[in-house]
């Protein structure tokens, strides 16, 4: 969700108003999203390397975040969906915020029309590290270790790799996102900054996708 501090800039705003005005793109995606039946989407609340921001914005978003959570996590529960949280949870995460996701995990646990991965002081080489740190700690033997056994200790085994990531706002790169489970996902890059970034533009990187031939290191039919 990439380009809100840039879409603030260009308006003479402070960078947390683009923050602000993301929160109305992640809803009304969401909508669209369930609308059409999407059963997993994962987003890119925060990353590891956030943390080098200035610690105005810092402070800002870890609210930020908070307060979307305890203002709409009845209304997405509502809607049927379950909230789950992946990244670390180190002494840098309030322990107030730490409660706050596994209260929405619990309240949304059983919840079936969609799976809302939200990802918060998360990086992919992190996730990577520390599942080869749970190997070591489980004594795995060197000769076990498979790209399964891996997979088994990322931070939500059950979340299936995407078959799409779409990036906003010119950018393109992956910047540490989920980088174990996009070894064969379809990578879609806008222009549209995060903020102006709607349902229709969700659809738009679908029907792109759909003209895709996926062949997973393979031969096309």
């Amino acid at each position: 969700m990439d380009g809100n501090g840039r879409w603030a800039k260009s308006r003479g705003l402070p960078r947390t108003e683009g923050h602000r005005a993301g929160e109305d793109a992640l809803f009304d995606v969401l909508e669209g999203a369930l609308d059409i039946g999407l059963k997993w989407m994962s987003v890119y609340a925060f990353s590891t390397e956030n943390w080098r921001r200035p610690g105005d914005e810092v402070r800002f978003l870890i609210g930020f975040n908070e307060d979307i959570l305890l203002r709409r996590r009845d209304e997405l529960h509502e809607r049927d969906v379950r909230i789950r949280f992946v990244g670390r949870r180190d002494r840098r995460v309030p322990k107030r915020l730490i409660k706050n996701m596994d209260d929405a995990i619990e309240l949304t646990k059983n919840n079936k029309a969609m799976t809302l991965t939200v990802a918060f002081n998360y990086g992919g080489r992190s996730e990577i590290v520390d599942a080869v740190r749970t190997l070591v700690a489980d004594k795995v033997p060197a000769e076990r270790i498979s790209a399964r056994s891996i997979a088994s200790r990322l931070y939500d085994p059950q979340m299936p790799d995407p078959d799409l990531m779409i990036r906003t706002s010119g950018e393109s790169r992956t910047s540490n996102f989920l980088l174990w489970q996009l070894a064969y996902s379809e990578l879609y890059f806008t222009d549209v900054a995060w903020p102006d970034f709607r349902r229709e533009h969700l659809y738009q990187a679908i029907a792109a996708y759909q003209e895709r031939e996926r062949r997973f290191g393979g031969v096309g039919e």
